[in-house]
């Protein structure tokens, strides 16, 4: 993992900040306050409160409104600058590694929104989590789609490779080899309609870097709405939230 930090402490890592630099960092605030209330919505559909671990919790902005809704929150963030600014917010609640959990910790909920990419040892650490998931509880998975039409469109200038921060890729085939591997049962896949226009935003300047301002986001707003009207079923976006029950 040491190799691999330096690549996540930068000012454009913007997960791991909690304030805006520039214009493209103040929309990722923006929208990622909106889409935190509607993740806490998204999980009360199935358990209303109870105790809930994120992984990968970055700066705590999600764990801070899951707890105003009266869930017990607790987190993992390997990152020390991201977890420190978490536990400032959240009371020491926030650790580095799974492992340092305690043995007999259970959760109602596990939540990994855009992490399991980044995750190395993915099998181990997986079993891990469900090791700490109650009965019956749900595991919630989001992850960029490199087979949307964004994904496709841009190619090697797609963000969502995010290369090397991003180990592993999936789609709709992966994540189902994925519920066979840890006997999980698949309720549910809501789409992230926001991160095609995020994305697409991200691409465009990878693109075409010498582009300016204006031209690159009414580029980026038409290819992300052409990716979410070419998504076809559940699964098939830019990003997707895979919503799993424990056997």
């Amino acid at each position: 993992m040491e190799e691999i930090a330096p690549y996540y402490d930068f000012a454009e890592y913007y997960s791991h900040q909690d304030k805006s630099q520039n214009l493209t960092q103040w929309i990722y605030q923006l929208v990622r306050n909106y889409s935190i209330s509607k993740k806490v919505d998204l999980i009360g559909k199935f358990i209303e409160e109870g105790k809930l671990l994120d992984y990968g919790c970055g700066t705590g902005e999600f764990l801070m409104e899951a707890k105003i809704n009266l869930w017990k929150v607790s987190g993992i963030e390997p990152n020390d600058k991201a977890r420190s600014k978490a536990n400032q917010k959240l009371g020491d609640r926030v650790l580095a590694s799974i492992d340092e959990l305690k043995k007999e910790s259970t959760y109602d909920v596990i939540t990994l929104f855009h992490v399991l990419e980044h995750i190395h040892d993915l099998r181990k650490t997986t079993k891990k989590l469900l090791n700490h998931l109650k009965s019956n509880g749900y595991i919630i998975i989001a992850v960029p789609n490199h087979q949307s039409w964004d994904g496709k469109y841009y190619g090697k200038h797609w963000a969502g490779w995010d290369v090397p921060r991003h180990l592993y890729h999936f789609d709709m085939n992966t994540m189902e080899r994925f519920t066979e591997e840890f006997d999980l049962n698949l309720i549910e896949i809501k789409p992230m309609y926001f991160d095609a226009y995020y994305v697409s935003l991200l691409s465009e300047k990878y693109k075409n870097q010498k582009a300016g301002l204006l031209p690159t986001y009414l580029r980026a707003f038409k290819n992300g709405w052409k990716s979410n009207a070419n998504a076809e079923k559940p699964g098939t976006y830019s990003s997707n939230i895979f919503i799993f029950q424990k056997k």
